[in-house]
């Protein structure tokens, strides 16, 4: 009886199954990255629910600026101003000091895809 060769099968088993598991490893990472994704932007809404309140979102209010659409770094260094209190403004200092500084990273990644063109905060 003649052994049937399969494609793979010049590798040897071992290899094969070396080869098998880094592509099923791969497409697990690959998966993760797409639910991590998915949860951050989740997150970032939840986080940004407050801001929503002062900031509308459709970006109609004249007296506070619009963030949705406004570049992520923008944002972040905003964010940071008014939490160290060299960008003076109290409700901002309030609202920013309770997040961390990935929460703030979440919160102005959030806001950056959000797509609305205004203007810088």
């Amino acid at each position: 009886m003649a052994l049937r060769r399969t494609p793979l099968s010049f590798l040897g088993a071992q290899r094969t199954r070396q080869i098998f598991a880094l592509a099923i490893t791969a497409t697990l990472a690959g998966l993760g990255v797409d639910r991590s994704s998915a949860r951050d932007i989740e997150r970032g809404a939840r986080l940004a629910a407050a801001c929503a309140s002062c900031h509308r979102l459709d970006g109609r209010d004249t007296a506070i600026p619009p963030i949705a659409g406004v570049d992520q770094d923008k944002l972040v260094s905003a964010m940071q101003a008014f939490k160290s209190g060299k960008r003076p403004s109290q409700m901002m200092y309030i609202m920013v000091r309770s997040l961390t500084d990935e929460e703030v990273a979440t919160v102005a990644h959030y806001f950056s895809t959000l797509g609305k063109e205004t203007t810088q905060p």
